[in-house]
């Protein structure tokens, strides 16, 4: 069982069945991925991050304070889950970005990819906005619950299909801010 830590709730490290990804792991890769989009983007001026909430917005802090380019941050947000334990696969826009991306180099950073349909549908949505580029970054990927093809640029870690929580992943709003992702049984 894991150790209890006063700054989460009391019942976190009971529902918590594995750590899949620890602390300095997910810190070791977001460096690297950092390290990796400021040599992509080192001549193209402010990259626009666009961080899908609620989920990505721990990696999109800690993402975006290790770049060493220039970038302007937005945020999106949608909804395809509800409160279940599986994506609808219907999308659906909650908040658009609020500044003018036309003509941009923007990043989409997204917590978890798993069905794509949420990914295809923000392509699609910042696409409509003519930008001058669009590439996407997700912290996690479940490849085998694709649906949909989406192609990732940037892709902190693929993990197996079980629900996870932690450094922005929830479950029906829980456990987002554990430093870690950890596997939970949720019940629907």
């Amino acid at each position: 069982m894991l150790a209890a830590n006063p700054l989460y709730e009391a019942d976190v490290t009971q529902e918590v069945l594995k750590v899949l990804i620890s602390e300095a792991d997910i810190q070791a890769r977001v460096a690297e991925l950092a390290q990796q989009i400021s040599k992509d983007y080192e001549n193209c001026g402010d990259l626009v991050l666009v961080g899908v909430l609620k989920g990505a917005f721990i990696f999109l802090a800690d993402l975006s304070r290790q770049l060493s380019i220039p970038r302007v941050i937005e945020f999106i947000a949608v909804s395809s889950y509800g409160r279940g334990s599986r994506s609808s696969g219907a999308v659906r826009l909650v908040m658009d970005v609020r500044g003018n991306i036309e003509g941009k180099h923007v990043l989409i950073v997204e917590d978890i990819v798993d069905t794509g349909h949420t990914l295809e549908y923000l392509i699609g949505m910042i696409n409509s906005h003519g930008p001058a580029s669009v590439k996407t970054c997700a912290l996690v990927r479940k490849a085998d619950c694709a649906e949909v093809h989406v192609d990732l640029d940037y892709l902190g870690f693929d993990i197996p299909d079980e629900w996870v929580v932690g450094y922005g992943l929830d479950y029906a709003e829980k456990h987002r801010t554990l430093p870690y992702i950890g596997i939970i049984a949720p019940v629907d």
